[in-house]
């Protein structure tokens, strides 16, 4: 899919990755609904992108809701004419035991996560079907598809959002409707806390900068791709762990303890 003129959605436009990929999207031509959660993250973000906002509109959503779902719709319908390129980048996270987060952290999780860009997907899909193209693009994570303690929650949102991307790929073969799944590996943002990185360095758990990041998102989009695992040796893990699932269990055992230990210290969540 070229981005030049491309017509895209961009849900998380605010965030650490967001912003970067919000401006690289204007920076290559496209033209794109920026939406994030709360008016004041789209200040910051219009701040951030400068000139290159006069090709943007601004909404704020909350995409776990379906008004403001449909809204998203209907700003791009209304700004544009249509919809080319649906990116779900919005997500949260929890650093936590298991056993001491909330139900309400966990559900919260798994709507923002997983549930919010099925049902995003689902209302801009007949749209896209309907022009007989466009592409989808959901950003996961390598944690989808290596399961990591005291990110249960979180790996398990981005299991399923990783599962989802499949099928509906498989489901959508022949539309003209791409499904891109791209899965970074830990990212320096303000998503994460202090004793996130406090045990990353202990275990050597490499983070990324989110404007390299961004870049790669692009890159995948503008190539096709139906996977992209960003990041190495991570990538490779991901791999292995769908095929032998209990060396990886075998290679994180030391690391599991670590992690607990720096989880416990953020207490409930």
């Amino acid at each position: 899919m070229k981005l030049r003129n491309a017509r895209v959605l961009l849900i998380g436009a605010a965030g650490g990755i967001g912003r970067h990929l919000a401006r690289g999207l204007l920076q290559a031509g496209a033209r794109a609904c920026l939406v994030a959660l709360r008016d004041e993250e789209l200040e910051t973000l219009g701040d951030f992108l400068g000139e290159t906002a006069d090709h943007a509109c601004f909404l704020a959503a909350d995409v776990t809701a379906e008004g403001d779902r449909n809204a998203c719709v209907q700003a791009m319908l209304e700004h544009f004419g249509g919809i080319d390129i649906l990116i779900n980048l919005a997500g949260i996270n929890a650093f936590a035991c298991y056993e001491e987060q909330t139900p309400q952290s966990i559900e919260r999780i798994m709507s923002v996560n997983a549930v919010a860009p099925m049902l995003v997907t689902h209302a801009v899909l007949p749209h896209m079907l309907r022009q007989g193209a466009g592409q989808i693009v959901n950003v996961g994570s390598t944690f989808g598809s290596i399961g990591f303690s005291c990110f249960t929650a979180y790996s398990s949102s981005k299991f399923a959002l990783r599962g989802f991307s499949q099928a509906l790929r498989r489901e959508l073969a022949g539309s003209g409707v791409q499904v891109t799944y791209v899965a970074p590996r830990g990212v320096d943002t303000p998503l994460n806390p202090p004793q996130v990185y406090a045990m990353a360095k202990e275990v050597k758990m490499a983070f990324d900068k989110p404007e390299w990041v961004a870049r790669e998102i692009l890159q995948t989009i503008e190539k096709g791709d139906k996977e992209k695992y960003i990041g190495f040796p991570e990538s490779l893990f991901a791999r292995i762990n769908g095929i032998l699932p209990g060396v990886v269990d075998g290679s994180l055992k030391k690391q599991n303890d670590v992690m607990r230990k720096y989880a416990a210290v953020g207490g409930k969540h």
